[in-house]
């Protein structure tokens, strides 16, 4: 009977083991795979933040172009966008740069990985 129980306890022992081992190669395999699900999803964030840049920037220099510019004065300075998407943007600046014939409006975000810059450039006749 002693015989019987040692051998019992070795198995469990086997079994033990080979699970452990099991599970730290499925760990080896799963780290890098859970890595690369975060640097996706930090992507995929960025590039809605630059999309959501892209389309207020673009419609608000539509309003500009239509003649909107002509109430600011020339030079730069900080513009307030009236889009209703502002909200879903990340903390930035918008900054609108008029020069004799040009316009230029542009989002930088406070932070890096965030979408970067968003620019348009037009020429205006006065």
């Amino acid at each position: 009977m002693v015989i019987g129980a040692h051998t019992t306890f070795r198995r469990r022992g086997t079994v033990t083991v080979e699970l452990v081992v099991a599970l730290s190669i499925l760990a080896v395999a799963v780290l890098p795979v859970s890595y690369s699900f975060l640097g996706e999803q930090r992507l995929a964030r960025a590039a809605y933040q630059r999309t959501v840049a892209m389309e207020i920037v673009d419609g608000e220099t539509e309003v500009l172009v239509a003649g909107e510019w002509k109430a600011f004065p020339a030079g730069a300075q900080v513009y307030t966008p009236r889009a209703a998407s502002v909200k879903n943007l990340l903390p930035g600046k918008f900054t609108l740069t008029i020069g004799t014939n040009r316009i230029r409006l542009e989002w930088r975000p406070d932070h890096r990985d965030q979408g970067g810059p968003v620019v348009r450039e037009v020429t205006v006749t006065p």
